[in-house]
This record gives C-alpha cells, sequence and structure tokens, in this order.
C-alpha cells in the first residue's frame, strides 16, 4: 500500500456514490471510468450465508424494501431495487464485485470492509477469506501487489485476518487518535491505519507517526479540494471518496 509520488490514490467510497446509487454495479462502473485507483465496499452476510454489499445493518435507505439482512436470504435481497426511479438496480455480491476489478483493464484494488458488531461474528471474515481464496487473490506475493484490502472499525476482526491471511494487507478504521495513533494497530498487526478526514485535520501528525511504525494511511471520505489537498501534503497513501473522477482531476493524476 505504498503511496503514488503524485500524492494519494483515489479510491471510490462505494462506488462513484455522489452520481450513482452506492454499491450498485453503476456506480462502480462509472468510478473505473474516471479513473478510480481503488474500490471500496461494505460487505454483510445473509441468512443463507452470502457476502453482500450493503452498508447498513438495515436495507431500507438504500433499497425499495425494509428488513435486516442478517435476517434475508440472498434471494429476498434481490428481490428488492438498489437504483433509483430512473435507474432501477440490483443488489451487488462481492463476488459479483471482485469478479468486476479483477476484468478490468488495468489493476484495481479491492478495499472490503467487515461490518461489526453483527450476529455472526467471525464468520463475516472467514467467509470473506473463503472468497479471496477462490478468486486467487488471499495470498498475494506482497502487500504492495495485493488486489485486496481488508478494513474494520473492529480491532478484532482486523486480527482474524492477519491470523489467518498474513499477506493480505488491513486497515483498521477509527476516528479517534488515540485509538490509531496508540497501540491497537500495532496489536492486531495492521499495515495502515484509516482515520476519517475529521480526525486527521485535528491530528495531522498521525500519518507521520503511522509512517514511523511502517504503516501506510487510508483516509475517508474526503470529498472537499481543501482536504484533498491536505491528505496529499500529509503523504496520505489513499484517499476514499463519493467524487473519484473530480478528486483524481485534483490531483492532476487523469
Amino acid at each position: 500500500m505504498s503511496p503514488d509520488r503524485r500524492g494519494p490514490l483515489v479510491v471510490a467510497h462505494r462506488g462513484a456514490s455522489a452520481a450513482r446509487p452506492e454499491h450498485t454495479l453503476a456506480a462502480y462502473e462509472l468510478a473505473l471510468e474516471e479513473g478510480a485507483d481503488g474500490l471500496e465496499c461494505d460487505v454483510r452476510l445473509t441468512r443463507d450465508g452470502h457476502l453482500v454489499c450493503v452498508h447498513d445493518r438495515k436495507v431500507d435507505r438504500t433499497s425499495s424494501g425494509t428488513g435486516i439482512v442478517s435476517e434475508m436470504t440472498l434471494d429476498s435481497l434481490n428481490a428488492l431495487d438498489y437504483g433509483s426511479t430512473s435507474e432501477p438496480a440490483e443488489l451487488l455480491t462481492l463476488s459479483d464485485l471482485i469478479t468486476l476489478a479483477l476484468d478490468f483493464a488495468r489493476p484495481v484494488k479491492l478495499f472490503i470492509e467487515t461490518k461489526h458488531p453483527v450476529r455472526f461474528g467471525g464468520l463475516v471474515e472467514a467467509k470473506l477469506l473463503a472468497e479471496l481464496h477462490r478468486f486467487g487473490i488471499a495470498s498475494p506475493p506482497s502487500a504492495d501487489h495485493s488486489r485486496a484490502v481488508v478494513m474494520s472499525f473492529s480491532a478484532t476482526a482486523v486480527w482474524r485476518v492477519r491470523r489467518s491471511a498474513p499477506l493480505l494487507p488491513t486497515v483498521l478504521l477509527g476516528d479517534a487518535s488515540r485509538y490509531l495513533g496508540g497501540g491497537a494497530s500495532t496489536a492486531v498487526g495492521a499495515t495502515a491505519i484509516g482515520p476519517s478526514i475529521k480526525a486527521l485535520r485535528e491530528h495531522p501528525d498521525l500519518v507521520d507517526r503511522a509512517a514511523a511504525a511502517g504503516r501506510a494511511t487510508y483516509c475517508w471520505t474526503v470529498d472537499d479540494k481543501a482536504d484533498v489537498d491536505l491528505c496529499r501534503e500529509l503523504g496520505v497513501s489513499w484517499v476514499a471518496t463519493n467524487h473519484p473522477g473530480r478528486t483524481k482531476q485534483w490531483l492532476g493524476s487523469v
């Protein structure tokens, strides 16, 4: 997860989600067209054991239906519309997104966030690693050449991944400088820290402290030019944004 010399590399947060419904194929396809270097997604397990790209515990905000993801089957989730009135869209599974990224004409890195606490506990990471193994990307030759990065606000979740797939890069997410800059990232062996842009504004020393410990910095969610400039100035490796095309233009990398 080395930083690019031109500045941070750009990760499309739930796809190009400012322009298309989040976590939909249309959002990710647009992000790729706009030159995103990485694609970010949140994953949850369905009742029948499928990993799907949904941020919230419930589908109420992002679909035409209602219900708790972990209590619904893949078929029942697929029956809902995740788009808009003018552009209906289907549920995206993690398998769909991995296939899209691996089939694209240039290398694109996937940033996959596991959500906790959830009823399935560590089964989420176990299922995720099994899926990455199925695609042949769970054991990269090095962290820099990995096609997938696993992230979580849960230190325990990051530790599970590091223990089972030590070559996969991991990001410990957080919104408190004491948490990220303290011993948590060291204890779980995270290869990067993931502060919010608010935390980074308040504690810009986080990037240097992480670098001194051999860790990269992934910052979320960076949508304003002043914040993009700050991340570039500080040496942030990756910025997650809802506007990947605009952010690439600001960085002069398109």
